[in-house]
């Protein structure tokens, strides 16, 4: 993308109806009606319709960004309803994609929207990023981010990094003229105590709105050609205090530029971030809740093991739990497990009661007593108790 490109294609003149709407813009000297043409013509791909892609969604439309992409392959859940609002509580159980291309088309009729009900991977990142001026990733786990840094640098495509975290967040702009891209600032993925999801670790519900927003300003800079993108710089900020800063990092020199993608480069990075893994069959016994509440009734007394935060326990937890131990933490508590009992492991969906009933195979515990409770809390609210709220 560059100033060239936009001058061949804006159009000639702003039409009456869109100098009433866009007057602010207009009004601004760094803008005015060629920086409104810019905006008219552009077109921006927003990976995400949840937290970070609300709030940008909305104002990209707002500004008169003429094509915005959605790419999102999740549902409207009540649990979103908390930061993600683009969507209204109407539309839970509709498509994401659906429910912010009729919000955007309320607010602004004018603008086109393209809808991709998909997730994005390394096999379409290529063909769904194609085409678009500037990317927005509003997701939420490491493999996506390196994928879409992979994808932008092959097509020459800038793009506006955002993430939340409890009540920090933070905001960059990868691949912007040469300049350094996201596995410059993050070589690999952290370790998944050190970047759990918004499900686990919980979210300040406005704080989206300030990174998201802040993408979208970041994404209208690079369209107009004005002031300073977030180039080389990690804005960090702390909600707690309201303050920000900026980190400052370069292009790592050693790193050649990427020609083709690498999966394996990808799915390395899922593992290690992945803080709920998807259980492996054959690895470990499993039980659903169904068949677990059935034993228990025949007269069957396990070791009923919560491998959840003590968060999570606040908001609910199985009758007759015998222990609760954040997951990363049985190692070095593995001496409250007993050895001389059959053993059933619960989480939230099951990927960390998985991981856990699988280290205790591997540390001496003896497999054919131990089970994962497969689905979790979230299946036993399918099967068991609909009471149980699936957070």
């Amino acid at each position: 993308m560059n100033e060239s490109s936009f001058l061949m294609c804006v159009p000639d003149e702003l039409t009456a109806a869109e100098r009433a709407r866009y007057a602010r813009h207009l009004m601004l000297p760094e803008m005015g009606e060629e920086g409104q043409k810019r905006l008219l013509d552009a077109s921006v791909m927003v990976i995400g319709a949840g937290g970070l892609g609300s709030p940008a969604l909305l104002y990209l439309a707002a500004a008169g960004i003429g094509r915005i992409g959605i790419i999102d392959d999740d549902r409207v859940d009540i649990t979103n309803l908390q930061r993600q609002v683009i969507h209204a509580t109407a539309a839970i159980g509709s498509l994401k994609v659906e429910s912010a291309a009729i919000r955007i088309k309320q607010l602004n009729p004018e603008v086109e929207v393209v809808e991709h009900d998909i997730r994005l991977n390394v096999e379409n990142a290529l063909e769904l990023l194609a085409g678009y001026d500037v990317i927005i990733d509003g997701t939420d786990n490491f493999p996506t981010r390196y994928t879409v840094s992979d994808a932008c640098e092959i097509l020459g495509t800038p793009w506006i990094f955002g993430s939340i975290h409890r009540f920090e967040g933070q905001v960059s702009v990868f691949n912007h003229e040469g300049g350094p891209n996201y596995r410059d600032l993050f070589p690999s993925a952290p370790p998944p105590e050190l970047a759990p999801n918004c499900a686990e670790a919980g979210v300040l519900g406005v704080l989206p709105g300030i990174v998201g927003s802040i993408q979208a300003a970041e994404a209208l800079k690079l369209i107009i050609g004005v002031g300073e993108p977030l180039s080389g710089q990690l804005l960090v900020i702390e909600a707690k205090t309201m303050r920000m800063r900026a980190l400052t990092f370069e292009r790592d020199a050693n790193r050649e530029a990427v020609r083709e993608m690498s999966e394996e480069l990808v799915m390395a990075a899922c593992v290690s971030q992945q803080s709920e893994p998807e259980p492996a069959p054959g690895e470990v016994l499993e039980i659903t809740p169904a068949d677990f509440v059935q034993r228990k009734t025949s007269g069957w007394n396990p070791f009923l093991l919560d491998v959840r935060r003590a968060t999570e326990e606040s908001i609910v937890s199985l009758p007759g739990t015998d222990l609760r131990i954040t997951h990363i933490s049985v190692p070095s508590r593995s001496e409250e497990i007993p050895q001389d009992r059959d053993i059933v492991v619960y989480c939230r969906v099951g990927g960390r009661s998985n991981a856990v009933a699988h280290w205790l195979g591997q540390a001496g515990w003896n497999r054919a007593r131990i089970w994962n409770m497969v689905g979790g809390l979230h299946l036993w609210a399918d099967q068991v108790d609909s009471t149980i709220p699936k957070y």
